[in-house]
């Protein structure tokens, strides 16, 4: 298929999902995931709507950032301290900060970018050990901590969930995402304000927008599948 007619049949989801949770499309970010994608593509899907782009690895988003003008880029991958000096000044938001140490990076960098960093704290819901996140009975701690930092802004919690061939396996894994969510905005933390819960991707993100995604990343729902992986 397509990838217009991919996009048509994504939005119409969306848009189902978004009403069933009580909200708009509007309401909702579909974030393209263009990671391994060759830019002739990306630069379709950018003409047909994406302006918000989803990369893993800083090492892509160095390869196409002057290749795609007038798009924004998100950082979803895991984030090395080391590779944070690249994308400083480069990115919208960070989805995968998941310790003390990378936010204070984070913060330095920003500092020097002359900006403050938008970022959400990434929490390991399902207990995976493959995955990257905070324990989520850790995740209202990190982000405390992070909002103490200067230059950075904490803007909600990402998840990624387990790959499931019944995407409603998956639910309660988001409910409780959307629950903490909840618990750390009651909070009113200083720099903490919650208003991005990024979680679903291909295999699920409708279950994702029907319990409270704001965010869902895309890939091979737009593009098609990849050589690897299930994004």
């Amino acid at each position: 298929m397509s990838i217009a007619q991919n996009l048509k049949d994504i939005e119409e989801k969306i848009t189902a999902a978004a009403v069933k949770s009580g909200r708009k499309r509007e309401d909702i970010l579909l974030l393209a995931v263009s990671k391994t994608i060759d830019i002739p593509r990306i630069k379709e899907a950018v003409a047909l709507g994406c302006t918000e782009l989803g990369e893993n690895r800083v090492q892509e988003i160095m390869a196409k950032y002057d290749e795609i003008p007038g798009v924004q880029w998100h950082l979803i991958g895991h984030l090395q301290t080391n590779k944070v000096k690249y994308i400083a000044d480069k990115v919208k938001l960070i989805h995968s900060v998941d310790s003390l140490k990378l936010g204070e990076e984070i913060s330095r960098r920003s500092a020097q970018a002359g900006r403050v960093m938008d970022v959400l704290v990434e929490v390991n819901m399902a207990g995976e050990e493959s995955k990257h996140g905070v324990r989520p009975e850790d995740a209202q701690e990190l982000a405390a901590q992070l909002g103490s930092l200067p230059d950075i802004c904490v803007k909600g919690l990402m998840t990624v969930a387990p790959y499931d061939p019944v995407p409603e396996n998956n639910r309660k894994y988001f409910r409780q995402m959307k629950e903490l969510f909840e618990t750390i905005k009651s909070k009113n933390y200083a720099n903490v304000d919650m208003q991005h819960l990024s979680m679903g991707m291909t295999n699920d993100y409708e279950v994702a927008v029907e319990e409270g995604a704001d965010i869902v990343r895309i890939g091979t729902g737009i593009f098609g599948a990849r050589d690897y992986g299930n994004k």
